[in-house]
């Protein structure tokens, strides 16, 4: 009787110690994921303008990346139920889950001239056959701050962040996991 319960032991240990092993490498989420899905923010500010936009696939998230002519746009990223613009008027976009982009940068230069300008507004970057992009349109920039509308196929984990270059140029990037 001794000798079955030490061996029952000894795989109840056996079998607990083989559930710690997963639960400890899925703690890190989906391709070791761990950005969540609430807002984003910098507070910095330029005047140097917007001049791209463009988007990327990856294996685990799908890229949206922002050209600046210059360094130092600060940003706001987060899930809405509506992107609005300045005009107050929502912006529609594919996708279960909108996320609000603005930038704290101006689509425009010192002069008034507009230094980002899609040539269709509602589809500024083409994301068809992302996994998770839907939809990307350029809403408004005004008082130097721009919006921009990113349809993505539910609320899914983001990260942003913004990278120095090529020379004094900076890109705002901005993340979103295939999944959880």
């Amino acid at each position: 009787m001794h000798k079955i319960r030490a061996l029952l032991a000894a795989l109840l240990l056996i079998a607990g110690l083989g559930l710690v092993v997963p639960s400890s490498a899925t703690a890190a989420g989906y391709c070791g994921i761990t950005w969540g899905s609430l807002a984003k923010s910098s507070t910095a500010q330029t005047s140097a303008p917007i001049v791209n936009a463009r988007a990327g696939r990856h294996a685990c998230f799908d890229r949206l990346v922002i050209d600046v002519r210059g360094k130092g746009a600060g940003y706001t990223v987060r899930y809405v139920s509506a992107v609005v613009g300045v005009s107050g008027m929502a912006t529609p976009l594919r996708g279960a889950a909108d996320l609000q982009v603005t930038v704290n940068a101006p689509a425009y230069d010192f002069r008034g001239n507009a230094t980002y300008r899609p040539a269709v507004r509602s589809e500024a970057v083409n994301v068809s056959g992302f996994t998770t992009f839907r939809q990307m349109a350029f809403v408004d920039s005004f008082e130097a701050r721009t919006t921009f509308g990113l349809g993505v196929r539910a609320r899914l984990p983001f990260r942003v962040f913004t990278l120095d270059g090529p020379g004094t140029s900076s890109r705002l990037v901005i993340d979103v996991a295939h999944r959880w």
